[in-house]
């Protein structure tokens, strides 16, 4: 303070505790040894990697990142949401939804939503249980008007009465003992591998059975109650269920692992499985409204997210596959409804993929800080940049990327 010029505010701190407090310090840190003073210094610089960076930061890390990769065409498309607190803080778009004609990805981009679908189901499906319309724990027989294998999808079922052991709560934690998909089978047929409720097991085909109960049982409309429930409540004009027409000029076209064009296809029906066709915008505000909880008792949000079952095996795919994970109980990697949850650095998190042959798609989300990153990608080669990006935001976050993506061979 020696030469200079102290009124008002200023003297008042020279007469306050903090400034001899301060004096106190100064006096303790000259009398302490350098080494000891240089490990202070540091430790007080240090961050968490949980930390939240700054957003300028990260905005330059994503793009040093992404850049270089589209301009050497290592990636066609992909869009990066950032949600902080709940609620959408950017949504950033790189490359082209159509390589050919020169037409960039922007955030109003119609993509293909795939499995981030059933995250969203699954969502409705507790505004169901919030409403008392169904018990996650109820047998589907009870909830059918007629048994399980007398429609003609499940006839393959007929004379195992195993059906009877499904619920709402083994549908979405991907328990029931089916192969992803039937005709993945060398017969093409639906059958039980397991029982019901004994291992995790992927299963595009119990979101099947949920939609049926959901539509037969209870006489809703899926494409519907999808639309009123959370693409309206969260703000997604250009989200839906089944193909509109005025999705065609905005359509973001994909490209496979050599990177070969696929054209967006045009999915008629409603599939709980997963038949979104959506926009990076509107995906970072569901995942927001998801994160938040809005629409959902605290129970029933606290319900979405808990781990509810152990995932014992090393990799996602293939569904049925007996070999153990060694860091899964670590982790403590569990289904939740409809999502993933996993034990993080920072505490709980969880997280969704949506894959096919040309579209990659994950979310993660931290509870602390209601944190999420949001990855869209037309160009299925994008899954492979996954774990850079998100680290890049979140900081070492503990997510089983060699569980989810069976190439990936980084250390957790």
């Amino acid at each position: 303070m020696k030469g200079a010029t102290c009124q008002g505010s200023c003297r008042s701190l020279l007469k306050s505790d903090h400034y001899k407090l301060a004096i106190d310090i100064t006096l303790l840190l000259r009398h302490l040894p350098k080494h000891l003073l240089l490990i202070i210094l540091i430790a007080g610089c240090a961050t968490s990697p949980q930390e939240p960076q700054d957003p300028l930061h990260t905005k330059s890390r994503i793009d040093s990142l992404i850049n270089p990769l589209i301009q050497t065409g290592q990636l066609n498309g992909i869009s990066v949401g950032v949600i902080k607190d709940g609620v959408v803080g950017s949504v950033s778009t790189f490359g082209w939804r159509n390589v050919e004609n020169d037409l960039p990805l922007t955030e109003s981009s119609v993509m293909y939503g795939a499995s981030l679908t059933k995250t969203a189901v699954a969502f409705v499906v507790m505004q169901l249980v919030d409403e008392g319309l169904l018990d996650l724990d109820e047998s589907i027989e009870s909830l059918l008007p007629k048994p399980l294998p007398m429609y003609e999808d499940y006839g393959d079922l007929e004379g195992d009465d195993r059906w009877k052991e499904l619920t709402m709560r083994t549908l979405l934690t991907h328990t029931t003992g089916f192969a992803n998909f039937r005709w993945l089978s060398d017969d093409g047929k639906l059958r039980f591998y397991r029982d019901p409720g004994s291992k995790y097991g992927y299963s595009g085909e119990g979101f099947y059975i949920l939609q049926l109960v959901l539509e037969e049982g209870l006489n809703l409309d899926l494409g519907l109650e999808m639309q009123r429930r959370v693409f309206d409540r969260f703000g997604m004009p250009n989200t839906s269920m089944s193909w509109r027409p005025d999705f065609a000029e905005h359509l973001a076209d994909g490209y496979r692992n050599d990177g070969s064009f696929e054209p967006h296809d045009e999915r008629s029906s409603v599939s709980a499985a997963g038949s979104m066709d959506t926009t990076p915008r509107d995906q970072a505000n569901m995942w927001a409204g998801i994160v938040r909880g809005e629409g959902l008792s605290d129970a029933a949000r606290n319900e979405l997210v808990r781990p509810q079952f152990p995932i014992l095996s090393l990799h996602q795919f293939p569904s049925l596959m007996d070999e153990i994970g060694e860091d899964n109980e670590r982790i403590n990697l569990s289904a939740g409804l409809g999502l993933v949850t996993f034990e993080g650095r920072s505490g709980p998190a969880w997280f969704k993929g949506g894959h096919n042959e040309w579209t990659g798609n994950f979310v993660v989300c931290l509870e602390e800080g209601k944190r999420c990153v949001v990855l869209m990608a037309n160009d299925v080669r994008a899954e492979r940049f996954f774990p850079q990006i998100v680290e890049a935001i979140l900081g070492e976050t503990d997510i089983p990327w060699n569980w989810e993506y069976d190439w990936f061979e980084g250390s957790r």
